[in-house]
């Protein structure tokens, strides 16, 4: 992972997770070849433990293929709840979580 390529190390991205794709807002440029261009995903991995869902790839430049950062997201059912996380030096740290049901219990206004 290199600090050098992104304008902002791990920036917050409340909710937003991603399990795919590249937040180009936050890149600089290669730090190794100094070109601004389009970030490809290299070496994708999905594996399953203990009913959470990890999918881990690498951002990489297209022009000298430089590791410009590692993005790690994560999906689980936790409760009646869909829990998603994202962590990445390029897209941001996010966190979010989704009622399975069809009107999330913590919307609702209390009765008294």
């Amino acid at each position: 992972m290199c600090n050098g390529c992104v304008q902002k190390e791990y920036p917050d991205r409340g909710n937003t997770c991603l399990e795919n794709g590249s937040y180009l807002m936050n890149y600089r440029c290669c730090a190794s070849c100094h070109q601004r261009d389009f970030v490809l995903i290299s070496n994708k991995a999905t594996e399953e433990e203990d009913g959470e869902e990890i999918i881990t790839y690498d951002h990489v430049c297209k022009n000298c293929d430089h590791v410009v950062a590692r993005h790690e997201y994560t999906f689980s059912v936790v409760d009646e709840y869909q829990e998603y996380t994202m962590l990445c030096m390029l897209c941001g740290k996010a966190e979010d979580s989704i009622s399975v049901l069809p009107d999330d219990p913590r919307q609702s206004a209390p009765l008294f």
